[in-house]
C-alpha cells in the first residue's frame, strides 16, 4: 500500500467521515484499506474499503465510475440498480454494479444494527469511487 496515494485519498474522499463526496450519504462510515495501481491495465486501479451503515441509513442515489464489488460481512442490506431487481442481502452475499449503472437503492434493513461491507471497485486511476447520477 502507497502510503501517500492513500493518505490523498483520505483526504479527498473521507474528509466529512464519508467516501461519497456530496456529503448525502452521512451515517455510512468508510474505512479505506487498499489502494493499488493494476499494472497490467495502465491508468486502473483497485481500492478496496469497509462500508458500515449505521442502523436504518439508506444512501442517496448515486453512481460508480467504475466496476464494483460488494462482499456483505454484517447485517442485512437492500441493495437495487436502476431497472434491476431489489435484492435483499446477507451475511456472505454479494453483488455487483457497472459503470453505468445508477445505484437507487441502498440500505441497512435494521433500524438497532449496523451492517458491514467489504467494497472492491476498479475504475481509472485518480477517479472518484462515488459519484451523483448522471442527468437523464
Amino acid at each position: 500500500m502507497k502510503t501517500v496515494s492513500m493518505m490523498a485519498l483520505v483526504a479527498t474522499f473521507l474528509a466529512s467521515g464519508n467516501l461519497y463526496a456530496d456529503g448525502a450519504h452521512d451515517g455510512a462510515k468508510v474505512t479505506p484499506l487498499m489502494q493499488q495501481p493494476l499494472a497490467d491495465y495502465p491508468g486502473k486501479e483497485g481500492l478496496m474499503v469497509t462500508v458500515e451503515f449505521a442502523p436504518g441509513h439508506v444512501d442517496a442515489a448515486h453512481r460508480h465510475p467504475g466496476h464494483v464489488f460488494v462482499y456483505v460481512l454484517e447485517g442485512t442490506i437492500e441493495m437495487q440498480v436502476e431497472g434491476g431487481e431489489l435484492r435483499t442481502l446477507r451475511r456472505g452475499d454479494t453483488f455487483y454494479e457497472n459503470p453505468k449503472d445508477i445505484h437507487p437503492v441502498g440500505r441497512n434493513v435494521s433500524d438497532t444494527q449496523p451492517a458491514k461491507l467489504l467494497v472492491f471497485f476498479v475504475k481509472d486511476q485518480g477517479a472518484p469511487p462515488v459519484l451523483p447520477p448522471a442527468p437523464h
